[in-house]
């Protein structure tokens, strides 16, 4: 399939600095419009400006940051969703550390949707403790990428341990999983907790045009990387949200008419030692064009 790169007629009329305007202007009001007496309840529950979807981090954008870090640059990007990598809670950790890490991430009205990227090879004693990890820290879900031998494996421990597995896609490279189309022909006729975290960035450097890949995978579509990309090649790089070439508006009303329900997470991979710039802007134009489409 090809890559619907052409803005269409309702993203060519609202530019990218409206879109990035209203966006910071609504992040603004989150915090300048609320009466001192409710900002208590509001740093549990913020009005986020994401019309019901549940937006977040995934942790790997701030890998240089520790977990406290972490959880206060979440809060301070006005978020509540959060999927964590493992060096922000480590494969090794005890199960107190792990429980540990619920406990601060609910104090900071942070809900913790996940793990992942979790590697899983095709060992036994690996996969199971993958899945230990998830229920002693209470993830319902784990991004992953297990090897394929392992697959009969990971679906008895889901159902074991009733822990969904949303198996992440990684584009040009990737000899097992580079589409969600070729996740959704591994598990379709699986276990129904077996699913797909779909990648933005990489199922569009794969020439592929995500929208229509976003409805056929939507049944088995647990998670989702938003993120934008400067070509629809694989020598496509990743760029903040919008000075890109996929078509975020389409997208975004996409996810809105699936009723998407499970965690939408921006995978910012630019700038380690100081993403909060670029994750802003991101962030500001996902509300903007929100906004726009309300």
């Amino acid at each position: 399939m090809a890559t619907h790169v052409v803005p269409n007629r309702f993203q060519a009329g609202l530019s990218r600095r409206h879109f990035l305007e209203t966006g910071l202007a609504g992040a603004a009001m989150l915090s300048l419009s609320r009466p001192a007496s409710l900002q208590a309840a509001a740093a549990s529950a913020p009005a986020d400006g994401f019309r019901g979807l549940k937006v977040g981090i995934a942790s790997y954008s701030l890998r240089k940051f520790t977990l406290d870090q972490t959880i206060a640059m979440t809060r301070e990007l006005g978020l509540r969703y959060l999927t964590l990598k493992d060096m922000h809670l480590p494969y090794d950790s005890s199960t107190e550390e792990r429980k540990a890490a619920q406990r601060k991430a609910r104090e900071a009205g942070i809900v913790l949707m996940g793990a992942g990227v979790v590697y899983m090879g095709a060992n036994e004693a690996e996969i199971r403790s993958r899945f230990e990890y998830a229920r002693d820290a209470g993830f319902p879900t784990l991004v992953a990428s297990p090897d394929p031998k392992g697959l009969d494996m990971v679906e008895k421990l889901a159902r074991e341990f009733d822990c969904r597995i949303a198996i992440h896609n990684h584009g040009p490279g990737d000899q097992r999983y580079p589409s969600p189309i070729d996740v959704l022909r591994m598990v379709e006729n699986r276990d129904s907790r077996l699913g797909i975290c779909m990648d933005l960035g990489h199922t569009v450097r794969l020439g592929q045009e995500p929208v229509g890949v976003m409805k056929q995978c939507a049944r088995r579509l647990y998670d989702f990387h938003i993120k934008d990309v400067t070509a629809a090649t694989p020598a496509g790089k990743a760029i903040e949200i919008g000075r890109g070439i996929i078509d975020i508006v389409g997208v975004l009303r996409a996810l809105l008419g699936m009723r998407f329900a499970d965690h939408v997470a921006l995978e910012h991979e630019l700038n380690a030692d100081n993403p909060m710039p670029g994750m802003l802007e991101s962030f500001a134009y996902v509300r903007g064009v929100l906004a726009a489409l309300a």
